[in-house]
């Protein structure tokens, strides 16, 4: 049975106001950075750790290297954990592609398995790719606890196929940045332990005054 650690980078630009972020190349932001801290430490006090694959994108990258130093294993890209690619929409604020598309805009929040970016992706071609990466990470870690650092949409068609749900249900699920999913899976029985656990991040909420909801 492999033990997958599934996460999400930590707080970058654009999460509010909310924006298509997608491939856009954003950093960590220094709140983004002390999530990634206390994610590594909740991991490396949790679970012995085999290995790490994360997005090729740097918030996940950098989210990924904290993990590793705090468990002392190695971190590696794998392709196929990178976001969403959203077209022409990529990094516009929720708002003005309201305004732009309306039509388009609603069906992706009423019926996002028909939606296809305009010179982008579809959830289909995101959860291919997940499907992709679990295989991956089965074949290479038969008994070993991995982590995955991925994205807010492919973290959930990740979580959505493992759940046996469908790509209608994208919206059902929420992922905050360096949440914490656990899952125990041989590719055939699948058990989730935990979805979107981020109790560790509640002190930086204190700090900050604000509700982990508001990121």
């Amino acid at each position: 049975m492999t033990k997958i650690l599934l996460t999400r980078h930590g707080h970058v630009q654009g999460i509010k106001p909310e924006r298509f972020r997608g491939r856009e190349p954003l950093a960590l932001t220094e709140r983004g950075c002390a999530e990634a801290a206390a994610l590594a430490r909740r991991i490396a006090d949790g679970w012995r750790v085999r290995k790490i694959y994360t997005s090729p994108m740097d918030r996940c990258v950098d989210t990924g290297a904290a993990i590793a130093k705090a468990c002392g294993v190695a971190a590696e890209i794998c392709d196929d954990l990178n976001d969403i690619d959203y077209g022409a929409w990529q990094f516009k604020k929720f708002a003005y592609a309201k305004k732009d598309d309306p039509d388009l805009f609603a069906a992706w929040f009423a019926t996002p398995q028909l939606v296809r970016f305009p010179g982008g992706e579809s959830l289909q071609d995101a959860a291919a790719r997940a499907a992709n990466a679990l295989r991956f990470v089965l074949a290479r870690h038969a008994r070993d606890t991995i982590v995955l650092v991925g994205h807010d949409s492919v973290n959930r068609v990740l979580l959505l196929q493992l759940l046996g749900l469908p790509l209608s249900a994208y919206h059902r699920l929420d992922q905050a940045p360096c949440c914490l999913n656990e899952i125990d899976t041989d590719g055939s029985n699948v058990c989730i332990v935990r979805v979107n656990e981020t109790h560790h991040l509640d002190r930086l909420a204190a700090k900050t005054g604000r509700s982990k909801k508001s990121i």
